[in-house]
């Protein structure tokens, strides 16, 4: 299934309102703060030389900035958009959603002022009405492709697959490991509000709780394991964004230990700091290679063929595969000779699987050189 040109538009559109969102309070606390190192040194978690003034962002808005940003451009042009655009919705409604009860609270005024966590209330209601837009857009705005070039969605390769099985598997593992250790490091009166917010806690004024969001980050990363192993279309984008936030988690607890000077006392350390240092350099490690294969390009498939094709696009035995003629020749339905980049369809020739007219013995001879991807 591939996106109509009017959803494309809105899912753009929706993209940029949300884009704009996160920008404008990022932009406030650069104007708070005064100096954007203080601002970036909050961010990383360090635990000296906080700003005077409460940042109203955490570590994870300049990522969501990031996924918007792609996303928007991914609607336009990317043979992956619907599924894209229901990503981007999900996520941002996960992290969105604790602030439905955490804004209003009068701590947070006390800390941000009335008028602020006023703005940051409407404008968390903007947000999650653009993420179940979004949603709304990529499910329902697809159709069937009429003409054999159009764009087709591209599945991940079978080496992208399974490497990203592998590392965002343990990755998500792990996070899921470590909120289940919180249950008894954290005292009594922490451990709710690590999951719903409470003034015990020093929260950003948009920001979602910890434990919040390492179980949501943790339950995504499983997901996309699952799936990439299947070769999903969707398990690209999704596998991209959940690679994003575990390489910016990761590369900030990294700066936090050597911040710290840990790595020159870890044999002195506990082991749960020991492991706390090890998961940084996990996610960060499991963050880039997800990105780097998840990004690479893809195989092309209409919905339906992913039975159909062992290995690098040949029809498996017995039955013919989808959209391959009887008696046509076995290198028939290769890509195109042209280099797809992320989510664009091959270059040259038909579209892959669709045949010419004509029968097998008009059938175009097999490329010389293997196709492209994994």
């Amino acid at each position: 299934m591939i996106l109509t040109r009017g959803a494309r538009i809105t899912g753009a559109v929706l993209c940029a309102v949300l884009a704009a969102l996160v920008a404008a309070w990022i932009v406030r606390d650069l104007r708070a703060v005064g100096d954007p190192s203080a601002l970036l040194r909050y961010w990383a978690g360090y635990t000296d030389g906080w700003p005077e003034k409460m940042p109203a962002t955490l570590q994870a808005d300049p990522v969501l900035l990031v996924v918007h940003l792609v996303a928007l451009f991914a609607a336009l042009r990317s043979s992956v958009a619907a599924s894209t655009l229901v990503v981007t919705g999900l996520v941002t409604l996960a992290l969105r959603l604790p602030g439905l009860w955490i804004i209003g609270t009068s701590w947070m005024g006390d800390r941000f002022g009335d008028e602020l966590r006023t703005r940051a209330l409407i404008g968390t209601f903007v947000t999650l009405a653009a993420g179940l837009a979004l949603v709304v857009t990529g499910a329902a705005g697809r159709r069937r492709p009429e003409d054999a070039y159009e764009r087709l969605p591209t599945r991940p390769g079978r080496g992208a697959g399974v490497t990203a099985f592998l590392v965002l598997g343990a990755s998500g593992a792990v996070l899921i490991a470590w909120e289940i250790r919180q249950l008894f490091t954290l005292p009594d009166e922490v451990y709710p509000a690590w999951y719903v917010g409470g003034e015990v806690l020093t929260l950003g004024l948009t920001a979602a709780p910890p434990g919040w969001s390492g179980v949501a980050l943790g339950v995504i990363c499983l997901v996309v394991a699952c799936t990439a192993l299947f070769r999903a279309v969707h398990s690209r984008p999704l596998g991209m964004t959940a690679a994003g936030f575990l390489l910016v988690s990761g590369v900030c607890g990294i700066a936090r230990a050597v911040h710290n000077e840990w790595p020159a006392h870890f044999g002195e350390m506990e082991t749960e700091q020991r492991l706390g240092m090890l998961t940084s350099l996990l996610l960060a490690l499991a963050g880039a290679t997800a990105l780097l294969v998840l990004a690479r390009r893809g195989f092309e498939s209409a919905d339906g063929e992913g039975q159909g094709y062992a290995g690098y696009g040949h029809p498996q035995g017995g039955a013919p595969a989808y959209g391959y003629p009887q008696g046509a020749s076995p290198g028939y339905g290769y890509p195109g000779a042209g280099t797809p980049g992320y989510g664009h369809p091959q270059g040259g020739g038909p579209g892959y699987g669709y045949p010419r007219s004509g029968g097998g013995s008009d059938a175009p001879p097999p490329p010389a050189s293997p196709p492209p991807g994994w």
